[in-house]
């Protein structure tokens, strides 16, 4: 009769100073704008709306305005373009994420052809990629690896999207070096990652069932998704208590509770409030 929230749970550094940084934009009353959203979690983008930060969905004229960069980060060619067209621009981009943009472009600097494991479609992997002109080679698994332009590279640096399963990473890494002379690595997993993924290889297997926190198009969150439920096929991924259904706790004694980085504490505390109030655990 026992719910076990893991310690990383919620909020990661990154997505506690971005939105830090929107509060503070908010507050001073200025024309603020956001192209998408500041992290993957709808709860969080309504309170910055709410807030009177803007969603816009392309660039228009700047004059007098500020544009927000997300968490996630940008490329280069859209922060040439806002400044162009007269915004201000504040940066809210994760540290972490700069660093691996560092990495990319002194590596880029020095003739290697870079290599990004991560989701193809994700802001920051896009990000990531605009941050030098040439064209990147992006992985996002095993079987995708295109090995007909893998074969004439000489030499490359991988760098990785912060929030990816360093496991499948390691495995793409591995198969790379079996085709390119000089490959060097970067482990740019993050550290608030690295920590939810060394709770989420444990306890799946301490609990008798595990519910993950999180939103739907939330990479991070749907990573430790998948890892627990390799590890425990009573793993449950909701965005709020509405999606908690009383029948997956038959029999259940202990239960498992992490979220993704950009879950609020205020989701997991009400969905640990509802197993309770509820008595779901026998």
């Amino acid at each position: 009769m026992k719910v076990n929230l893991a310690k990383s749970a919620g909020f990661c550094f990154g997505v506690k100073r971005a939105l830090k940084i929107a509060i503070s934009l908010a507050e001073s009353g200025k024309d603020i704008e956001m192209l998408g959203d500041i992290v993957h979690n709808e709860c969080v983008v309504k309170e910055i709306q709410s807030a009177g930060i803007k969603k816009i969905s392309k660039l228009n004229c700047g004059k007098g305005k500020t544009l927000l960069i997300r968490a996630h980060g940008a490329c280069n060619n859209l922060i040439e373009h806002a400044n162009t067209l007269g915004y201000k621009i504040v940066d809210a981009t994760c540290p972490m994420v700069k660093e691996i943009h560092r990495i990319t472009i002194e590596m880029d600097k020095k003739g290697f052809t870079i290599i990004i494991i991560g989701d193809k479609k994700h802001d920051e992997v896009q990000g990531i990629a605009g941050q030098i002109k040439k064209r990147v080679i992006i992985i996002d698994k095993l079987e995708n690896i295109p090995y007909e332009k893998i074969k004439i590279i000489r030499k490359a640096c991988i760098v990785v999207q912060s929030t990816q399963n360093l496991e499948k990473v390691l495995r793409i890494t591995e198969a790379l070096k079996q085709h390119i002379p000089e490959l060097k690595f970067f482990n740019t997993i993050c550290v608030p990652t690295r920590m939810k993924q060394q709770e989420i290889k444990t306890m799946p297997l301490k609990n008798d069932l595990m519910i993950i926190i999180g939103s739907k198009n939330s990479a991070n969150t749907r990573r430790l998704y998948e890892i627990s439920k390799s590890l425990n096929k009573r793993s449950y991924w909701v965005q709020s208590k509405k999606e908690i259904n009383p029948a997956w706790f038959k029999g259940v004694r202990k239960v498992g509770i992490t979220s993704g980085s950009s879950t609020p504490d205020v989701t997991t505390k009400e969905i640990i409030a509802f197993i309770k109030q509820s008595n779901l655990l026998t």
